[in-house]
Formats: structure tokens, sequence, C-alpha cells
């Protein structure tokens, strides 16, 4: 798909960029192999190809979960006007 100078002088508006009327010509010629590419990358066969994360084999290292802290919850709702069942109740703000 081949752009046109006022594609680009269009997009370049969307984006709130300046473009010179000398760079307009390289932008054309430049996003438009852009899309192409983008279009014969959407015409490949990936129906055999497994979905992955990460291009990498590789696995996260985590810590142990471990719990560092002690429960405070009652001693901070106390600070609360109103509470239930373990929960701040406040006001409803949707019908």
């Amino acid at each position: 798909m081949a752009l046109t100078i006022s594609d680009v002088e269009s997009i370049a508006h969307l984006a709130r960029l300046e473009v010179s009327d000398d760079e307009i010509a390289d932008y054309v010629e430049k996003l438009s192999r852009i899309i192409d590419l983008v279009d014969a990358l959407g015409k490949l066969d990936t129906t055999d190809v497994v979905p992955m994360a990460h291009p990498l084999d590789m696995s996260q290292r985590l810590r142990a979960d471990e719990v560092t802290e002690t429960d405070h919850r009652d001693a901070y709702q106390q600070n609360s006007a109103t509470v239930g069942q373990g929960f701040y109740r406040v006001p409803k703000v949707l019908d």
C-alpha cells in the first residue's frame, strides 16, 4: 500500500509533528515500506506457530513468597467510620 503526500501530512497533523516539504517525500517512501512489511507479515501462515511470552527460553528468578509483615487490618479499621465484615463501607455511587 503506497501512501500519498496528503496521507503523510494528515498523519503528521494528527501526531502534531512538523514535517517540512523537503522531508515529506522521504517519509512517504519509508512509511509505505513499513506498511508493506506489516502487510506481508499479516499474510504469513501462523497456524502451527505456538504463541510465546518471551523469545528466550528463560525462567524468572522469583523470591520465595513469604509473609514479612503482620496483619494490622483491625487496627487500621478502627479509624474508619463504617466497617463491615473486614471491609470499608463507602456510600453507593451507582444505581
